[in-house]
């Protein structure tokens, strides 16, 4: 496994044999001279590490002089690999990869959307493996976990569950982009063997929800309903009333800032 420590872009490959994708990295080496946790950015679907979110991220990590890791799934932005070929499980194990590479001590998660869901998930395959890396805590964006399954199967028409069952996918008109948005029969298989409110969620940790009441993708119900499954975790919601599910204004980058920078701070109390 190849190591990334200095401050720069790197790739690293997951996977082996024709499924085999190269995965670019973005990480920023720490230098202050007392330890803060890493700060990892997952992105949501069909976004990337240089979208505005994640670049307010890493000018954080730079000021507190902590270190940050962005990457892109495969599929996504920089990285190699087919967007089709996309699943919770392949962007898990991307995920788990890259901060495998980069060895922090401890990390702070902050998860946008479906980065949200590979948060959550990720946690809970770091706690099998036991392996002494600490969440100090999470930030969770307009958080979407098990979207595959709670909010978009629901929703699907006929045409739609049609497509999926002829050509193996459907697509979605997208607010974001001029592409469509793309959902596979894969995606939405392997979605509900990933699924995350079936159970009470242990992360061990702090967590912070900034979700937008007039998001129309994910609705503030179900950053509601995610907190009951949290009944273990010192967990804080934002509700920002006119908040979109971007959450990329200024007046939302700052809440993001201040409840990873509360995290840290937190973080050093504890010690």
């Amino acid at each position: 496994m190849s190591t990334i420590n200095a401050t720069g872009t790197a790739t690293i490959t997951v996977g082996t044999g024709s499924d085999a994708r190269e995965i670019a990295i973005i990480y920023r080496a720490a230098t202050a001279t007392t330890e803060k946790p890493a700060l990892v950015w997952l992105g949501g679907y069909r976004s990337d590490m240089t979208g505005t979110k994640a670049v307010v991220l890493d000018a954080l990590a730079e000021r507190l002089g902590a270190a940050c890791i962005r990457f892109d799934y495969s599929g996504h932005g920089a990285s190699g690999g087919e967007f089709r070929d996309g699943t919770i499980s392949r962007w898990l194990e991307e995920t788990i990869a890259v901060i495998d590479a980069a060895a922090p001590k401890s990390v702070i998660l902050v998860g946008s959307s479906m980065g949200g869901w590979i948060a959550l998930r990720l946690i809970q395959e770091l706690k099998k493996r036991a392996t002494g890396l600490k969440i100090a805590g999470t930030v969770l964006i307009a958080p979407a976990p098990d979207f595959t399954s709670e909010l978009i199967e629901p929703e699907l028409t006929d045409k739609e569950r049609q497509s999926l069952a002829e050509r193996g996918y459907f697509e979605e008109h997208s607010q974001y982009s001029p592409e469509p948005n793309i959902y596979t029969r894969a995606l939405m298989e392997d979605g509900r063997n990933n699924r995350v409110l079936s159970g009470i969620i242990d992360t061990g940790c702090p967590v912070h929800i900034l979700q937008g009441m007039a998001d129309p993708d994910v609705p503030y119900r179900h950053a509601l309903k995610l907190m009951e499954f949290l009944p273990a975790d010192d967990v804080t919601l934002t509700l920002i009333r006119d908040g979109d599910h971007r959450l990329s204004r200024p007046q939302d980058l700052q809440k993001m800032e201040a409840a990873v920078s509360a995290l840290i701070i937190d973080d050093e109390k504890l010690g």
